[in-house]
Parts: C-alpha cells; structure tokens; sequence
C-alpha cells in the first residue's frame, strides 16, 4: 500500500538543495510535514541548515544537512553518495538551488555570465543526473510510490517572462524549462516523473526589497492579478503535491505559482 492521507511520502528520502532559507527551506518543511525524510543541501550558513534539521527531528521526523556547492560535479557526487548512504536510496529531488547576479547586459562580466548559469542550470542538471542514475538503479517500488522517482525543478516565472536587467537568471530558467520537458520526454518511460514549479514574486529574504514597504508592495501588486504577493508556503504546498502519487499523472509540466503574473496584467485594459 502506498501513503496516503496527512502523510502522503511516508517512507521517502527526498533531497532539496539550497534548502537552508526561502523556498527550498519552506519546501523541505512541507516534504517532512507529509513523511518524507529530508536531505537538507546548503553551501554557505551551517547554522540555518543545522537549525531546520533541529526543526524536523524535534517535531519527530527525520532530516540530516550536506553541503555541497551544486554547480560542481564531485560535489554533486558526494552528496548524493552521503544521502543513500544515509538513507538507503532516494526518492524525490527538488532541484532549488540558484542564485541572481544582475547587471545591465552591456556590463555583465562573463564571470556574472558563468555564476549564474552554473548554480542555476548546470547545477540542476548535475542534480538531476545523479537522481535519475538512482531512480534507474532501484526501480519502482509499488509499496512506496507508483513512480520509481519524482524530481522537480524549481524555476520562476522568468522562464516566459523576460527579465531586462536579469539576462543570465532569465536564460538559466528558460534553460531549465527545455531541460525539463527534455529529460521528461527521455525517462518517462522508466516511469520517473519531472516537473517544474515556476514561482512568481514570493516573500523572501533575497527579494525583500521588492515587497518591505507598502509602495513597493503597492508597486509590485500591479504585476499580481490575484492581489497578494506569494509566501513560501504558496510554493511548497504545491512541490507535496507534485511529488505524491496525487500527481502520478502529472508529467512534463511546469506550474506557475505566480497569483497570475504569467496574464500579463499590463494588457488588463486592452493593452
């Protein structure tokens, strides 16, 4: 029998990198409230990922911290070597891990170029090799889940959008988007299901200068159809559902929590 009910990834190990703050955090609180166990990546601040493992184990689930910068391959390796270890296999991945460097185009250095592309997209996909080398190597176990791995990449609403200002977070997401529906096409049939989520503004700590202060909410809320500017937890109520069996047909889509900014909202009027 699969899970089911409250806990819907019951006797799952799920990884989530740059789960240490934001949304990868909010992310691996929710993986842990439905019963997975939890890898918790991070590069930098041992002591927020310490914090949130605490967090989890407290409230009696199971979670442990590895660092690993994602953008380089030994690391990527080890990582995922720790947490079978640890774990025995691994069941879901949330690809989350990235990073901004903006710069007008004309002066962005390639070295900004670089940065971002590798923790934004050469990272996902160092990420998601290693998940699918695992899904391939355990099979499915019908007693877990119907699918023999989940992975979902998180993107943004800039995989559509484009981002003057941003060029090299834009291209990595619009990147991720292809590497999504991509990789979906290539290990569906081993029944390893990939997605996206693609979130909208969302209230964290990298963006807080775009919603601390009620004109630059008041600012932002023109983009947001729906009125609110999106909260973590927006995120990761849809990340449990996309990794439980609820989802199992769900495949090669990208969700777009984003309170509609994907409309277009300026031709609201008629443009």
């Amino acid at each position: 029998m699969t899970a089911s009910g409250d806990r819907p990834l019951a006797r799952q190990t799920a990884l989530v990198t740059g789960a240490n703050s934001g949304i990868g955090e909010a992310v691996a609180r929710a993986l842990a409230a439905a019963g997975a166990a939890v890898v918790i990546n991070y590069r930098s601040r041992p002591e927020d990922a310490d914090k949130l493992v605490h967090d989890v184990t407290s409230a009696g689930g199971e979670a442990i911290a590895i660092q690993a910068d994602v953008g380089q391959e030994e690391e990527v390796q080890r990582m995922f070597a720790e947490a079978i270890e640890r774990f025995g296999t691994l069941d879901i991945l949330v690809s989350n891990a990235g990073l901004q460097q903006d710069a007008p185009f004309v002066e962005m250095t390639l070295e900004q170029w670089n940065t971002v592309l590798g923790a934004n997209l050469t990272g996902a996909f160092l990420c998601a090799r290693a998940a699918v080398r695992e899904f391939l190597r355990r099979g499915v176990r019908d007693d877990i889940s119907r699918a023999a791995g989940k992975i979902i990449f998180m993107s943004s609403v800039h995989e559509v959008i484009p981002w003057a200002g941003h060029v090299n977070y834009a291209a990595s997401k619009g990147g991720m988007l292809m590497l999504m529906k991509s990789l979906a096409q290539e290990v569906g049939p081993a029944r390893i299901r990939v997605n996206g989520i693609a979130p909208g503004a969302i209230k964290t700590e990298i963006n807080r200068d775009a919603w601390e202060t009620p004109k630059a909410e008041a600012e932002l809320l023109e983009l947001i159809p729906y009125g609110r500017v999106g909260v973590p937890e927006d995120v990761a109520r849809v990340a449990v559902w996309l990794a439980s069996d609820a989802a199992d047909y769900v495949h090669g889509a990208s969700l777009y929590v984003d309170g509609g900014m994907t409309l277009y909202p300026g031709f609201a009027d008629g443009g």
